[in-house]
């Protein structure tokens, strides 16, 4: 056996062999990526030079910045935390929040689901785990052997497996991981079920784990058994001053060279990138560039197009006048508008949509009392969707929504509407407003904020991870109205908790007891809350001059046959002001984005618009609606769903209602490609115009 190392050169060598695996795999990726590339690169012989060269300086930046777990774990090496009376005071500690999670009412548990299971194995191995350790000292060297190992073995199998699903990506996309990867984070269970039926995973998966841990193996066997030098304390400070320097050049390099990566040939820009920076930069920009990834028109011919559509200039811009039905109102005569927009209220919860149960009682019941849209689709499937939706009156944008987006500020909202007549915007939320950064776009638009941050703790009567109960936001909102009615028009935004996972509201409200923690008693809670508000609100003196709007943000799940289940987007909505507007049921079909508009409408605003959404109850309204996933963008008319994704792909589908589902589409036998191209428009201009690099939009 070679001389022992010191600890310094022996923690350099341990990182030296992952930085060079890595680097030789991802050499290797580059090459097969170039290879498998249905079409000429179109490279350089600077370009091809700069793809390795500048490649391999961010593989390293990226994999020095990684190593910070493996650091963290051999600089806790060591006996010091066994000695008395540390290793009591640890084990003690471990032991009260194992005995916590088991036995109380934690954070785990209002989140519900398996999370408290996963919180009480995973504190309960910890403690367990030193326990054996603290009292049996013999098992300690064995115990770090084994964990040095795994960690290693995990490193050299995220190398293998990033290797291989960069290459998966590349061969469908042609890109690097980019906010599709993020999506398929968030739509597992899809994401799952395609992969297992499109690629051999399982052999592919066991050839991995083998490849992984022979590497493991042949590379780490000697420095695994000097990992006693590790054990002495001298190293620590200096190896993780080191890295400290070593990871914040690291990370602003990789930031650095990015600007290389902004050349008119994309696969340079995507070669030379690193793949699992390429994710995280995907998640912290949460966008899509429109262009690259879908299917365009030239822009003069998608702006005609929408120009056409709307009668508009410039970005869609033109002049909102009161039809012949509606006077415009002045100021001191405009009703309040009351906004409510109800977390996951699908329309199949509803008897009046086929619903067996009856859980949505008050829903039903406004439902007759109001002018309802019984076929409106929602535009998205998460919350910021239908805020983004009912706020900006937009196409949804692919990627992430507009709300979560840094540069959110500024935007044409119904605030900019609103407020110059006088309006006061107040947005209502009963958990925190950063979530979503909700609060940054409400409160950059025009909004006062009102979140959990307002609540004294009298005005909670319950509260779940989420936030407070759909009861407590309520007579928040009214408390807060009653302040400011006498002092003029306000349009308030209330936006519902109580029907999200876990369930939970206070007890004695509805049959269904909250310990349950069913959807059925989440829908049922938030419908219950719903009735409460409207009737303390019809005691106010503000009632008889508000417009209440009720609608959902989303549905339930969004999970279909198709990618784009419409069926899975069809939420209720309805406009409730006795005295003020008929109850009528409207049966065509409309998208979220025209709610608004119609509500402006009915009150005969004068505006300039460049919203997306129109006038429903319009003679000239073309039915139609938007919906979408973060990558697939859907436009339904004339009974035809038209869905553009990723790879500039193009899929319609035909609207053919069977008796268990009005929804129900079947592939397009022949494509209509003037829809195509007004789906397209319509995507491409709005993506442009509020493109996340705009800083303002006013």
């Amino acid at each position: 056996m070679k001389k022992p190392l010191n600890p310094i050169s022996l923690f350099g060598r341990i990182i030296g062999k992952i930085i060079a695996l890595a680097l030789i795999v991802e050499f290797i990726v580059r090459i097969i990526l170039m290879a498998i590339t249905p079409e000429s690169l179109g490279l350089t012989f600077g370009q091809w030079i700069g793809s390795f060269l500048l490649g391999a300086v961010n593989d390293l930046c990226f994999v020095v910045i990684a190593l910070a777990f493996l650091l963290i774990y051999c600089i806790t090496l060591g006996e010091g935390k066994y000695r008395r009376p540390m290793g009591y005071v640890i084990f003690g500690l471990l032991a009260a929040a194992f005995i916590y999670v088991c036995c109380f009412n934690t954070v785990f548990n209002e989140y519900g689901s398996v999370v408290p299971l996963i919180a009480r194995i995973i504190v309960g191995f910890w403690a367990f785990s030193f326990g054996l350790r603290l009292f049996m000292p013999r098992v300690r060297d064995g115990w770090s052997r084994f964990w040095l190992w795994a960690l290693l073995g995990v490193y050299v199998l995220v190398i293998y497996f990033n290797g291989c699903a960069e290459f998966f990506f590349w061969d469908e996309f042609n890109v690097r991981y980019n906010f599709i990867a993020v999506d398929y984070l968030i739509y597992t269970n899809e994401v799952i079920g395609n992969i297992m039926e499109s690629y051999a995973i399982i052999p592919l998966a066991i050839c991995v784990m083998i490849a992984s841990v022979v590497t493991t193996w042949l590379l780490f066997r000697n420095e695994v058994k000097q990992m006693a030098r590790l054990l002495s304390r001298g190293w620590r400070l200096k190896a993780l001053i080191i890295w400290a320097v070593a990871a914040a050049l690291s990370a602003w390099l990789i930031t650095f060279n990015t600007r290389f990566q902004q050349t008119e040939n994309t696969y340079y820009n995507e070669l030379q990138a690193n793949g699992p920076y390429k994710f995280f930069d995907a998640f912290r920009k949460n966008h899509l560039e429109f262009t690259q990834f879908y299917v365009t028109l030239p822009d003069d011919e998608a702006d005609r197009i929408i120009h056409d559509l709307y009668g508009s200039t410039g970005e869609n811009l033109r002049h909102i006048a009161p039809d012949s039905l509606t006077a415009r109102r002045s100021s001191d005569s405009l009703p309040n508008i009351v906004l409510i927009t109800m977390e996951s209220m699908s329309a199949d919860f509803m008897k009046r949509y086929g619903s067996t149960r009856d859980i949505t009682p008050n829903l039903d019941s406004l439902a007759l009392q109001s002018l309802t849209f019984d076929n409106l689709i929602a535009t998205g499937n998460r919350t910021v969707r239908g805020l983004e939706a009912l706020t900006l009156s937009l196409p949804p944008c692919p990627g992430e929504s507009i709300i979560k987006r840094p540069e959110c500020g500024g935007m044409r909202s119904l605030s900019t509407i609103l407020n110059p007549l006088g309006y006061r915007s107040i947005y209502f939320y009963g958990g925190n407003s950063y979530f979503d950064n909700m609060g940054a776009f409400f409160g950059s638009n025009g909004y006062e904020i009102v979140d959990a941050a307002s609540y004294s703790p009298d005005e909670i009567t319950f509260k779940n991870i989420w936030g407070v109960a759909d009861e407590d936001s309520y007579r928040k909102a009214i408390s807060v109205i009653d302040t400011i009615a006498p002092q003029g028009p306000f349009f308030a935004h209330i936006m519902t908790i109580s029907n999200h996972r876990p369930y939970t509201y206070p007890e004695n409200r509805i049959p269904i007891p909250t310990d349950s923690k069913t959807r059925a008693g989440g829908v049922m809670y938030a419908d219950w809350a719903l009735g409460d508000f409207f009737r303390s609100a019809r005691r106010e003196p503000w009632f008889d001059n508000t417009v209440f709007v009720i609608v959902a943000d989303h549905c339930a799940s969004s999970a279909g046959k198709t990618d784009l289940p419409l069926e899975k987007y069809h939420i209720p909505a309805m406009i409730y002001a006795p005295g003020i507007i008929e109850p009528q049921a409207v049966e065509k079909f409309c998208s979220q984005i025209d709610l608004m508009p119609t509500v402006f409408a009915l009150l005969g605003m004068d505006y300039d618009s460049y919203f997306y959404g129109e006038n429903i109850l319009s003679p000239d309204f073309k039915e139609r609606a938007f919906l979408a996933t973060y990558e697939d963008l859907g436009y339904l008319e004339n009974g035809i769903l038209t869905v553009l994704s990723p790879v500039k792909r193009v899929e319609q589908f035909q609207v053919v209602p069977t008796e268990e589902n009005p929804y129900n589409t079947e592939p397009l036998a022949e494509a209509d490609s003037t829809l195509i191209n007004r789906a397209t428009a319509l995507y491409q201009t709005s993506a442009r115009w509020y493109h996340p690099d705009r800083k303002t939009l006013k």
